[in-house]
């Protein structure tokens, strides 16, 4: 019986010394996570047992990757979760598999009808999922889209001003040619010499003609 009894708190002890937590990688600013089985026991950076996922929190919503077989068979065996260990497994519905397993074992419902509820939990929880993807991509369109829109009307309204000034400047530059031409029309005026009308042209006066003497005929000859 003691024998029993001793394999029995080895495997207990070992158990316990059993704990899923998370490894960090990656950068200071943009660290990601392995989800490992690891020895309580061990350092933090020491041997691991085996990764089950990872976790990237830099995403939204979080980018889990999980072995859900290999977590829910450490569960199973003892193995403790650490605080942010236990909300992934239960956001991936490890945790809800294992309430169910407990429930068909203690006879509440059977096999099938857990496996029923669990699909559907996953489901729903999908559905949400992709919900608050949708909505995030929504708000980041809006947010594109605004910020075009304010951007357009910060030009339009720079452009309204260049033009504004530009049509300032124009009339300005109109009204001070206006006074410089009249000033240099003016003594051109008086320059100009006089228009000297041509003399009109007298008929010239018509002599009389030259009589001529009518010449005599010989008298014919009697």
């Amino acid at each position: 019986m003691s024998i029993f009894a001793d394999l029995f708190f080895n495997f207990y002890q070992k158990a316990m010394a059993v704990k899923i937590r998370l490894s960090r990688h990656g950068k200071k600013a943009h660290a990601f996570y392995h989800i490992v089985v690891a020895d309580s026991r061990a350092p933090r950076d020491g041997k691991l047992i085996e990764k089950l996922g990872t976790y990237n929190p830099n995403t939204n919503p979080a980018t889990i990757e999980l072995n859900f077989e290999s977590a829910l068979k450490w569960l199973n065996q003892g193995a403790q979760p650490s605080d942010t260990a236990r909300a992934i497994l239960s956001y991936k519905g490890v945790l809800y598999k294992k309430h169910l397993d407990g429930g068909v074992k203690k006879g509440a419902f059977t096999a099938e009808v857990a496996d029923q509820k669990l699909a559907a939990w996953l489901q729903e929880k999908s559905i949400k999922i992709q919900a608050k993807i949708d909505a995030l991509m929504k708000e980041k369109q809006d947010k594109s889209k605004n910020r075009f829109s304010a951007e357009q009307k910060v030009k339009e309204a720079k452009s309204e001003v260049v033009a504004q000034k530009r049509k300032a400047l124009e009339e300005a530059a109109a009204k001070a040619a206006k006074p410089a031409a009249a000033e240099a029309a003016a003594p051109a005026a008086e320059e100009q010499p006089a228009t000297e009308q041509p003399a009109a042209e007298q008929p010239a006066a018509e002599q009389p003609a030259a009589e001529q003497p009518a010449a005599e005929q010989p008298a014919a000859q009697e």
